[in-house]
């Protein structure tokens, strides 16, 4: 085959400083992924897609190019994101919440952010539809966010998928210091005792089909994300399809947020990435990130007053959707102060709710926004 000195040099001349840049925020992600493990297995594939989309004359990203065949199979019509809501609804455990049901108190308060950020971001002039999209990076659920800035504002697709992963991926970081500077020693302090209540198998089964009916009634734009969360449940507590479990779970799961990821960071191109609004959709999203995080903090107190002082306030910050890892640091956070204060089971609680509340929230902006 002869190839002419002019074709070789093409895509060279067509390197531009937008698209080195963008090559470095590409290299970036990796960085993070692989050195620093900052959620590695969505953050590795979205720098290698970024990285695709940004190389001169790619044509896997020219119609019917890998890239473009993703992002039309998977991201355009939903199909990845609510498949690995059905793995996430595999791996969940809703027996905390379903042992303290006021948990998912704590879980609506979790998703204020989302609607405060909403209002924060009219008035910084993004019109409606950026605004929504904006406003649920602050659930801290990548799928969510994906599927609902997808079908509102799809040009933002993009810096909402990384912003949405990578604050997830900081949850250590970034809830901690939030949760001292809200409560006291004193409060920190709080044990909390333990149900005795056993959980019977018909309840979990029936659990997920009463959410499912429940939720898709008052809140039908929710139906696809919710019924996709219970439907992974379902599988799990029924006890009985253990190979579909295993696989929602694991293949599936593994293999469609590969997928994904290389989809989204093929959106990331730099004349649709290099613009001031993704510097505030950056800015925004921390902002909703904390404004969740603080206001779980602020109902938990409320509890604890309510309860005469036997109710933890840490608990209010896993009243969002990073399962299981908010918990975790709730966990964490507790046993600084006092090593034998165990609290990972009622912040399972919250969290498991914040799972699903910022589901319910992701269809009510659909519903208020009169998709689809």
């Amino acid at each position: 085959m002869n190839i002419s000195l002019d074709q070789l040099l093409r895509g060279v001349l067509n390197v531009t400083p937008g698209s080195l840049f963008m090559l470095a925020v590409g290299c970036v992600l990796l960085y993070l992924a692989i050195a620093k493990e900052y959620e590695p297995m969505l953050l590795l594939p979205i720098g290698a897609g970024a990285i695709f989309a940004n190389l001169p004359l790619s044509p896997m990203i020219q119609p019917d190019g890998m890239l473009d065949v993703l992002k039309k199979a998977g991201v355009d019509n939903e199909l990845f994101p609510l498949l690995i809501f059905i793995g996430i609804g595999a791996m969940t455990d809703f027996g905390p919440l379903l042992e303290n049901p006021r948990m998912m108190l704590l879980g609506a308060a979790g998703q204020f952010g989302i609607f405060g950020t909403l209002i924060l971001a009219l008035l910084l002039g993004f019109n409606l539809n950026e605004a929504a999209s904006i406003g649920i990076i602050g659930a801290i659920d990548g799928p969510t966010s994906i599927y609902v800035s997808n079908l509102l504002a799809p040009h933002l697709l993009g810096p909402i998928t990384v912003c949405a992963y990578s604050y997830m991926s900081l949850v250590p970081i970034i809830q901690p210091p939030i949760m001292r500077l809200l409560t006291s020693k004193k409060e920190r302090l709080i044990r909390m005792p333990y149900s005795q209540r056993t959980i019977s198998r018909r309840t979990r089964i029936i659990f997920p089909i009463l959410v499912i009916v429940v939720v898709g009634t008052l809140v039908p734009m929710a139906t696809p994300l919710i019924g996709s969360l219970m439907l992974g449940n379902l599988l799990k507590e029924s006890g009985v399809v253990e190979r579909l479990t295993g696989a929602s779970s694991k293949e599936i799961a593994n293999v469609v947020t590969l997928f994904l990821g290389l989809a989204v960071g093929s959106t990331m191109r730099a004349d649709a990435f290099l613009k001031i609004q993704t510097l505030g959709i950056l800015v925004l999203g921390i902002l909703a990130f904390c404004l969740d995080i603080a206001a779980g903090l602020m109902f938990a107190k409320f509890l604890n007053f309510l309860s005469g002082g036997k109710f933890n306030p840490l608990i209010g910050s896993a009243g969002i959707s990073a399962f299981p890892m908010s918990a975790r640091v709730v966990q964490k956070v507790g046993q600084e102060e006092d090593f034998e204060n165990f609290l990972l089971m009622h912040a399972m609680g919250a969290n498991a709710s914040g799972q699903v509340a910022s589901v319910i929230a992701g269809g009510v902006l659909l519903a208020l926004m009169g998709a689809g």
